[in-house]
């Protein structure tokens, strides 16, 4: 049963956003990893890359799929988790706990668009 958890926003292709000041770390949700199965890769953008609202950013393979990494906000990516490189089972041990990239936001209204838990939930549900 995937968890779901309060304080975070979430985009419709399972990414979610914590949001810390003028920074937001990027992950996959549980229930984005539990359809996945063992996770063996994470694509990853480099330090200094630009992210859009939208758009791909990356990749996770697991056993039976690849899924592309959409970004929930537009931004510039200040920090990647570099534990996922060499253990990226991490996302399906926590996947919110490990959180693949750090962006500082470049306009935190996009936050607006996306949904809370409940509404998360619901999606996840249809």
């Amino acid at each position: 049963m995937a968890k779901f958890e309060e304080g975070l926003r979430y985009s419709e292709s399972h990414e979610y956003i914590r949001v810390e000041g003028e920074y937001g770390y990027i992950g996959i949700s549980d229930y984005a990893q539990h359809a996945l199965g063992n996770v063996v890769y994470v694509d990853m953008p480099e330090v200094d890359d630009e992210v859009t609202a939208g758009e791909e950013f990356g990749a996770v393979e697991s056993v039976k799929a690849a899924s592309d990494l959409i970004s929930p906000v537009s931004g510039i990516v200040v920090e990647v988790n570099e534990a996922l490189e060499d253990k990226p089972e991490l996302l399906n041990e926590d996947a919110f706990a490990n959180w693949i990239i750090k962006v500082q936001l470049s306009d935190p209204s996009e936050l607006d668009a996306l949904m809370d838990v409940e509404a998360y939930k619901a999606h996840c549900n249809e």
